[in-house]
């Protein structure tokens, strides 16, 4: 079998038996999991209030213990002191660890992420040497230094300037950084600066307890943030600091590559980092409403919550499968370039870089459902959620800053459509071919035969088939329409991007659904209540860019055809569907 190319499962049929899910855990990655959720319960939900008054000195408490458990090494090879482990084990870490605070899951991202894979995937043998065993054993911390006052999304326009000393020994670096998390303990600082008047920024790496001038690196005050509260977060100035040459990372202008490519790991690792949130807001729902009495009965028993709940756990399903499904094609390259002879740093670099379109898919869609459980949660608990007393206004302060993080949704919106046009000009996907078979497919007559859905997610696998022809025929038309201006559309690409973010995750659901679960498990149901949202949601996203930019025959041809691509034979009972999954879990007591 070969395997999947990034975008790729836009136009082929994905058999269920070639995606992987959390049911497929090994027993060395059921023990990371176990022993990451262990150390959650044990060590920082007890101490949910530390987080909750700026207790930073906690947060590295906490932070070092990981790394005495070698939790901050997983993705960081041996030989630099760390445990080696695969793309799986590191996103399986990210959940896990990540569920019950902000502050703890953005000391723990920024530090492992962008605090530490600058360094491993370009720095030089000797800078990994120098600086890598102590990011992997927690003794020295790591940030990263990139966004400035008038640097956010655009992140290759800041003023941070670098100058080559007179000796040609160091790069004299001055400037300013904002929003930069673990500033406040960290002692490995990724930084960019313009050298020169170069077009592009540069990398570099250095500790600041080894500058000739302590001074020559200064803090901010902490940030005062709306949550992740115990997360430190400063500027960050830069007084002629003195960089020596031998530590640029990689080469002169690739900066924003290297800023790039630690954002498409980020994001990946972004949704993961909402997962278990999900599960825990979930859970306390569950809890709270069983208990709660009103009118001599659980609030748990009313269709109102019923729903919330339905709906919270399918969210948190469907969240894992499309993560973990995409985590497990991104190790897949990787063992492939290994394979073919690549070092394993540049094959992780290549391997997450393939799948870049799938990353801010999953970015987007998990952080935006995390929020919203966040806030049902809010709604379960009435009065008592808008308490501090109770964990969920935490929850959903937390949560809020994962939609900013990693690029704005919006921007991340915009690069899957950008990138996956950017792959299909480049020859990487061919998605000319299967657009073209959609036009004339609208040209001619529909079949009027009912279809034989009787075999398991038959008739799902054919509506994700179609709605796959749905982005085709609109993008197709659109791209035909306005060609290379097409990136200056926004709301035309929000509205493509929206259907394709809801058709990898709802084919994800279904997948796993149909590779694990029984026809009858509540598992199928979820997945099934998942496809028909996805495709309410299809259908508005897509009839708004239609006649934004098709009038007359063309517009009502590609009206017609929305239809005819969006519509059930056996349309599903949603409110049936609903109250199996609430009922399971009501009972279950929790997810």
């Amino acid at each position: 079998m070969a395997n999947l190319t990034g975008g790729e499962f836009l136009i082929k049929e994905i058999p269920a038996n070639e995606i992987f899910s959390l049911e497929e855990l090994n027993e060395e990655q059921k023990m990371l999991r176990d022993s990451a959720k262990e150390f959650i319960d044990r060590e920082v939900v007890p101490n949910r209030e530390k987080f909750e008054h700026n207790d930073y000195a906690f947060t590295e408490e906490c932070m070092k213990k990981l790394g005495e458990m070698g939790m901050l090494g997983i993705t960081v090879p041996e030989q630099y002191g760390g445990m080696g482990m695969g793309f799986i084990n590191t996103m399986l870490a990210c959940d896990y660890l990540s569920g019950a605070t902000g502050s703890l899951a953005t000391a723990f991202g920024a530090h492992t992420g962008i605090g530490t894979l600058p360094t491993l995937l370009y720095g030089s043998e000797a800078l990994k040497a120098k600086y890598l065993p102590d990011l992997a054993a927690g003794t020295k911390f790591g940030a990263y230094c990139l966004t400035e006052p008038d640097a956010g999304s655009d992140a290759n326009s800041g003023k941070t300037k670098a100058v080559l000393s007179a000796d040609g020994k160091h790069y004299i670096i001055n400037g300013q950084k904002m929003w930069i998390s673990n500033a406040g303990f960290a002692d490995t600082f990724t930084l960019f600066a313009k050298i020169d008047d170069d077009k592009n920024i540069t990398g570099f790496v250095i500790n600041r307890s080894e500058l000739e001038d302590p001074n020559s690196l200064t803090l901010g005050e902490e940030e005062h943030k709306l949550g992740i509260r115990a997360s430190s977060t400063r500027q960050v100035f830069f007084n002629d600091m003195k960089v020596p040459v031998e530590n640029m990372l990689g080469e002169r202008n690739n900066g924003f590559k290297i800023a790039l490519n630690a954002l498409n790991v980020g994001r990946i690792k972004l949704a993961a980092a909402c997962l278990d949130a999900q599960r825990r807001i979930l859970n306390h729902s569950i809890q709270y409403s069983n208990e709660r009495k009103q009118f001599g009965v659980s609030i748990s028993t009313f269709g109102a919550i019923r729903k919330k709940l339905a709906e919270m756990a399918t969210g948190t399903f469907v969240s894992e499968s499309g993560s973990y499904r995409a985590a497990k094609d991104v190790q897949d390259k990787i063992d492939e370039l290994v394979a073919g002879g690549m070092n394993h740093q540049e094959a992780e670099l290549k391997g997450v870089e393939e799948f870049a379109v799938e990353c801010s898919i999953l970015k987007v869609f998990v952080s935006d459902l995390a929020q919203h459980t966040a806030d049902e949660g809010i709604q379960i608990y009435g009065g008592m959620g808008f308490s501090e007393d109770t964990p969920m206004e935490a929850a959903w302060r937390d949560s809020r800053i994962s939609r900013i993080y990693e690029g704005t949704n919006e921007i991340n919106r915009l690069l899957a459509v950008g990138m996956l046009i950017k792959r299909a000009m480049k020859g990487q996907l061919d998605l000319l071919t299967p657009a073209m078979a959609i036009s004339k497919e609208l040209m001619g007559i529909p079949s009027f035969e009912i279809p034989d859905y009787s075999a398991y997610m038959s008739e799902e696998k054919a509506i994700i088939a179609n709605l796959k022809k749905v982005f085709l025929m609109v993008s197709g038309a659109a791209l035909q329409k306005y060609m290379m201006d097409i990136e200056k559309q926004q709301h035309l690409l929000l509205n493509a991007s929206e259907i394709l973010n809801q058709i990898y995750m709802a084919e994800s659901a279904i997948l796993r659904a149909e590779k694990h679960f029984s026809p009858d498990s509540v598992e199928a149901a979820m997945a099934q209540l998942n496809l028909y949202k996805a495709i309410e949601k299809i259908i508005t996203a897509a009839k708004e860019g239609i006649v934004s930019f098709a009038e007359g025959d063309e517009q009502r041809m590609m009206l017609s055809g929305l239809r005819r691509f969006t519509k059930y034979t056996n349309t599903p009972n949603v409110v049936a569907l609903t109250e199996k999954i609430a009922a399971h879990y009501v009972e279950k007591g929790h997810y």
